[in-house]
């Protein structure tokens, strides 16, 4: 059974980066790299359930790493990478969203959750891009 769940949550781990950083070059023209941050906010896709879906796919692949190997050390890496992320979050990448986008990224951050996500996708209110 933990060979299963671990291999579960690497394959979706896995997918999601892909997914989330696919979106991030084709719609917000730029990349993960603060030299090169993405030109158009992207809300898209698994944008919609969690504010964080690159570190969310990254936090389950490790997270299924630690399970399918049994490897204590990979979990509390999980937990410091989670931890580092979340200050980060708070403290420079929010504010910084908040100041490049204004109000529309003060809607999304009001409907969208940071790590756990939605239900159903947030669809939102201005239509502008």
């Amino acid at each position: 059974m933990t060979l299963i769940l671990g291999v579960i949550l690497i394959v979706v781990g896995l997918v999601t980066q892909y997914k989330t950083n696919r979106a991030f070059a084709r719609i917000g023209k730029g990349t993960l790299a603060p030299w090169a941050p993405t030109q158009h906010f992207v809300a898209v896709g698994l944008y919609r359930y969690v504010r964080n879906p690159m570190i969310l796919g990254v936090l389950l692949t490790l997270l299924g790493e630690a399970i399918l190997f049994g490897a204590t050390l990979i979990f509390l890496w999980f937990i410091v990478f989670w931890t580092m992320n979340h200050i980060w979050f708070v403290r420079r990448e929010e504010p910084d969203l908040e100041r490049r986008f204004g109000n529309k990224y003060r809607e999304y951050k009001q409907n969208v959750p940071r790590w756990i996500p939605r239900r159903s996708p947030w669809l939102p209110k201005s239509t502008d891009k």
